[in-house]
């Protein structure tokens, strides 16, 4: 099989899609007869020993959002001289957008299926950037356009279905979790992050995410601010970027919290990452916006718990008290259960074990699943092609 994944976002920039499709990618180059992923092209993208091929188009830095790149494939010379080469079974798409259009172009010219995953909550994206209702409803019009046209849609999760479904679309929806290994936690990588960021035994609470105020990180800033004001010697570092960083670093000098926060920008050694996962006593992630993070399910991967906001979608693979903790999208609340996760380590560790076992689906799971999907969707295509093709028989 050979296996087109369409991108609009790829490593170096980590955020959850670039990282899903990495992930499938990986697994996709040493399973299947090819795989080739087509995205805008990346700063700094490293492209040696991978089991997949990249082929991009030439990309520009998006306005207020420099780590994005987009593109016009149909105005790349070199791009359509390359594409024009491989022959697919299957285009999977990852956004609606540019590399999403280029998807559909590809798969009716070729003749096979789309599968398009839908990820994000695109209004809010819209509404963020334009501050237009009528802007944004324009733009969702266009995501639901792109859908309609795939042969398969999936979904990360079924709260993200339902999202999808409050857009306006009507067709089904199939939902395809996505995948995270288990790890070992990396003691020395834990202690290397204790030196790094002068932490001592203080508890960490972690933030992994665009700086964006979307993200409700606004809350996470005022909870550390009452915890301090409590008397807790505690940390919190918030690692990433995003257009909102310098505001979010301004917020924070306002609060008087420099002592208490740390902005560790950018952060691509993974074992790094790594070790803050391990470090964190308590991982925060209190986004309305975000569908399935993957963030959740990474330090779940090295049995860090996280509080998430009660009735969020990310809060789906969370049972309260369980195997994560919930609190109200406020700032009381969410101070009072840090608080209470604080006083009562031995409970916390306990609800991180859960996290560990019921949170992580690993990616072998996952990609064996895509796979059987895939192979359906392309026998139920040529299927459908026999029988028309007899139906235009002369008798």
């Amino acid at each position: 099989m050979k296996i087109g994944q369409f991108t609009d976002t790829l490593l170096p920039v980590v955020d959850g899609v670039g990282r899903v499709v990495s992930n499938y990618a990986q697994a996709m180059g040493r399973l299947c007869e090819a795989c080739y992923v087509i995205a805008p092209q990346q700063k700094n993208l490293y492209q040696g020993s991978l089991p997949y091929e990249i082929v991009d188009f030439s990309g520009i830095p998006l306005p207020k959002l420099q780590q994005y790149r987009a593109g016009l494939p149909a105005l790349d010379a070199h791009y359509l001289s390359r594409i024009a080469q491989v022959q697919l079974d299957i285009a999977h798409a990852h956004s609606p957008f540019i590399a999403g259009r280029e998807a559909y172009r590809i798969s009716r010219r070729q003749g096979i299926p789309l599968v398009g995953t839908f990820h994000s909550k695109y209004y809010d994206d819209f509404y963020q950037y334009s501050h237009s209702s009528m802007l944004s409803s324009m733009g969702n019009r266009l995501v639901i356009d792109f859908f309609s046209k795939c042969d398969q849609v999936w979904a990360v999760s079924n709260s993200t279905a339902e999202v999808l479904r409050r857009y306006g679309f009507t067709g089904p929806v199939e939902v395809v979790e996505n995948g995270t290994d288990r790890k070992e936690p990396d003691i020395q990588a834990a202690q290397m992050v204790e030196e790094r960021f002068n932490l001592g035994q203080r508890p960490l609470l972690l933030y992994v995410g665009q700086m964006n105020w979307k993200k409700n990180i606004r809350r996470i800033l005022e909870v550390v601010d009452v915890l301090i004001r409590q008397g807790r010697d505690i940390r919190l570092i918030m690692a990433g970027q995003g257009p909102s960083e310098q505001e979010i670093r301004a917020l924070s000098a306002a609060l008087g919290l420099e002592d208490a926060v740390v902005h560790a920008g950018h952060i691509t050694d993974v074992r790094l990452l790594d070790g803050l996962y391990t470090r964190a006593d308590l991982f925060v992630f209190p986004s309305l916006y975000d569908n399935a993070p993957m963030v959740v399910r990474e330090a779940a991967a090295v049995g860090t718990p996280s509080l998430l906001t009660r009735g969020s979608s990310a809060a789906e693979v969370v049972r309260d008290g369980e195997n994560g903790l919930l609190a109200d999208d406020t700032t009381a609340d969410m101070a009072a259960c840090i608080a209470w996760a604080l006083d009562n380590p031995v409970r916390l560790r306990e609800i991180g074990m859960a996290a560990w076992a019921t949170i992580p689906k690993p990616w072998e799971e996952v990609i064996t699943e895509v796979l059987a999907r895939y192979e359906d969707l392309i026998r139920t295509m040529q299927r459908s092609r026999r029988c028309k093709t007899r139906l235009r028989l002369p008798l």
